[in-house]
């Protein structure tokens, strides 16, 4: 019998190769190869990362470069033991397989990413149904003494206390180093555990009792350097995996233009104005708008529109669905007619069935939705016939749940996806519990989260950034709900969001100037081009509950220049804000703009930043400092001054070079940025005016217009820097 020791192994060219030794005998690997049950084996993955499976039953993940060790037992023998190499969705991969007996014959394997830190486990039982009592991964090690957070409860909130079984377990340490656990397939009915000796055991939760033959299960292990790079090399493999295409920042209507929400909190959620009726009102909102000199998008039906209840009345706010057509009254004419007539996408909001439907007798149901694709066709016809562009479950982590059981949450959720999708209808969660974040990852057409409680408000934007943090990393993007205009930090929050921007204001209460500012004319949004996302201090803040205030940023990306947006915040008596610009992938030297003091300083990249935050927010612009040794702030009456929907192109090879879009019926801009000495400026295309220069600040504007495509690209060169001529020999 042969005693084996495994080396470290290694990949080469894409191939796994395992080397052996012994201390009986010296016999080729070729050999051991030929008797998998007998011989230990590894793989390499991405970072020299290890993984080890040995035939008695331990296997590990060793991540060398942190000296941190993963680990645990299948808790019998294993047979048939073996590694291939092959690629998915996510790429290149070595895996090692084997079998065991764990109540009935089971199949797992660890695959290891040649290019991603990132690591898949599977368990399935292939032949036979089998008690829900074995659990893989199940880990007994695993690095020590870190912080964590979990998402709990509607709308997924942080909790840095709380292990939530259905979310994603992200552990950290004060330097960013981390790791997720998740599971990568069956999300509405999966869950993570801490076992009775603390080993952390991922599958299908305990009360579920049997898995059915040919059943599998998949689970995710990231491991990277920085919280947030771990949200996004997390996620960008949960989306492979799973095949979602994520939705561009513009996928939609929703995405792209301003909207007018009629759900809790906006001013005519089960309201109308004054003796109008409820078509009449929405038709005098959009006209608010354009008198307000901005083109609303798109107008949201909030669940005021379908009738409910047993009596089937559309104010009946306390009930389920009675049946998912348009209420008459308040629609005399049906929704398509209504549609055509105010002429603007709409989005429309769904909710639980109420016992009393009709629904109840005519599809198969699970506790109270329906799961019964006829249903889903039906409703999605009669949407797309009436100018719906946009579908809304709410309720989700609430009344509008199946029974809980291994098949029905994703047959409900399936069924709506894939309905939606072939009629070219886009969704958004609603209510949300992390589980349907999770499963948001395998829908191209889910292209947005409700990340907040109803109606935006300043307590609420910490539970915000932390619930955006998880929808972005799975390819949703953020919603605030509604928010009322005139609050300028709810506008700047939203918009720095990158999801859409919904105004519940009433008729006449629009604040023009504010709205301005985040979207163009013609309301396309101009907006960052990730979402607004906390750093990997601020988590550390939060998990020791410290007194610090929230920063958070995001960015506008164009080959290698960045220029980032900073909003910081207090959440308890101190205000003043802590940073380096290097913390948000900065290097060099930055020109650090507060956009409402219309002020800045030159600094280095690794600089401490202690800004004192003044009112409920601040609000920086950190541009480069390029080859030119220029900073170019851009369109400084927009929020976000660099953003894709104004500035098209930029870049400087020793002269910066921008190219800014119009709306329609624009006529000139403005773009502003730092120089060390006065600039002088050609147009290339479109016009020019008088370049002005602050000697104090140096802060350069000029004004631009378009040429003949809506665009205008300018050149900006850099002036002469003066020197004194040096002085001669002393007298």
């Amino acid at each position: 019998m042969f005693e084996l020791q495994f080396t470290q192994p290694y990949i080469s060219q894409g191939y796994s190769k395992v080397l052996f030794r012994t201390t009986l005998l010296a016999v080729s690997s070729l050999l051991f190869l030929a008797f998998p049950s007998y011989a230990a084996v590894s793989i390499v993955g991405s970072a020299n990362m290890a993984i080890a499976v040995d035939p008695s039953g331990p296997y590990s993940i060793t991540v060398p470069d942190r000296q941190w060790v993963f680990g645990g037992d299948i808790g019998s023998p294993l047979t048939n033991l073996a590694t291939t190499t092959s690629a998915d969705a996510l790429g290149g991969y070595a895996e090692i397989s084997f079998d065991f007996q764990a109540g009935v014959p089971r199949h797992a394997s660890i695959r290891a990413y040649l290019e991603h830190p990132d690591v898949l486990f599977t368990l399935s039982n292939p032949t036979s149904s089998s008690a829900n009592t074995f659990a893989f991964p199940n880990l007994s090690r695993y690095p020590p003494n870190l912080d964590h957070l979990t998402f709990s409860g509607i709308f997924a909130p942080p909790s840095f206390w709380d292990f939530a079984p259905d979310s994603p377990w992200v552990f950290f340490d004060g330097s960013g180093k981390s790791f997720i656990l998740s599971p990568a397939s069956n999300f509405m009915a999966a869950a993570t555990v801490h076992g009775p000796n603390g080993e952390i055991s991922t599958g299908i939760s305990a009360a579920i009792p049997t898995l059915p033959a040919g059943f599998q299960h998949r689970t995710l292990l990231v491991i990277e350097n920085g919280v947030n790079r771990a949200f996004d090399t997390w996620g960008q493999a949960l989306t492979a995996i799973n095949g979602k295409a994520r939705p561009p920042s513009d996928a939609d209507v929703s995405l792209n233009q301003i909207g007018y929400w009629t759900d809790n909190g906006a001013a005519y959620y089960y309201h109308m104005a004054g003796a109008m009726s409820y078509e009449q009102t929405l038709s005098a909102v959009k006209s608010d708008f354009t008198r307000a000199g901005i083109r609303l998008g798109y107008m949201q039906l909030d669940s005021w529109f379908y009738p409910k209840g047993s009596v089937a009345q559309w104010d009946n706010n306390g009930a389920g669905i009675y049946q998912y057509v348009a209420a008459s009254p308040p629609f005399l004419s049906g929704l398509a007619r209504f549609q055509q007539n105010l002429a603007l996408p709409l989005i429309t909001h769904a909710r639980w069935i109420d016992p009393s439907s009709p629904y109840r007798t005519q599809y198969k149901m699970s506790g109270n939705v329906i799961t019964d694709p006829a249903y889903w066709e039906t409703v999605a016809d009669y949407l797309a016939n009436s100018g719906v562009t946009i579908f809304e479950q709410d309720w989700l982590a609430d009344k509008a749940h199946t029974d809980f059981n291994l098949t029905d949450a994703a047959a409900f959720l399936d069924n709506m996806a894939g309905s939606m999708a072939r009629r070219n209808i886009n969704m958004q969660y609603c209510m949300a519990s992390a589980a349907h974040y999770l499963q948001s990852s395998k829908y191209p057409n889910l292209t947005t989260i409700r990340t907040s409680a109803d109606h935006l408000q300043r307590d609420r934007w910490t539970d915000f950034l932390y619930a955006s943090r998880l929808a972005g990393a799975v390819g949703a993007w953020p919603f605030t709900d509604n928010l009322n205009s005139g609050q300028t930090s709810q506008v700047l929050l939203a918009t720095l969001s990158a999801g859409p921007l919904g105004i519940g204001d009433t008729i006449g209460g629009l604040n023009a100037a504010n709205l301005l500012r985040a979207v163009r004319p013609d309301g396309v949004i101009v907006k960052p081009d990730v979402p607004l996302t906390p750093t990997d201090a601020s988590y550390s803040n939060m998990a020791h509950n410290a007194d610090t205030p929230q920063v958070a940023y995001t960015w506008s990306q164009f080959g290698p220049l960045r220029t980032n947006y900073v909003f910081a915040f207090p959440q308890g008596s101190n205000t003043q804000a802590s940073f380096r610009a290097s913390e948000f992938g900065i290097n060099g030297t930055v020109y650090v703009y507060d956009y409402f003091a219309g002020t800045g300083e030159l600094v280095s990249a690794s600089q401490l930043q202690q800004p004192t935050i003044s009112g409920d927010s601040l609000y920086l612009v950190l541009a480069p400092v390029g080859p030119s040794g220029i900073a170019i702030l851009g369109d400084t009456n927009q929020f976000v001054t660099m953003g894709r929907k104004r500035v098209t192109a930029f870049d400087d090879r020793g002269e910066p070079r921008v190219t800014v879009t119009f709306a329609d019926g624009e006529s000139s801009l403005e773009i502003t940025g730092y120089s060390p000495t006065m600039p002088s400026v050609t147009p290339i295309e479109g016009g020019i005016g008088t370049v002005t220069y602050d000697q104090t600040t140096h802060l350069f504007r000029v004004p631009v217009t378009p040429g003949s495509n809506h665009s205008a690209t300018i050149r900006v060169h850099p002036g002469k820097v003066h020197r004194r001529p040096a002085s001669g020999p002393a007298q």
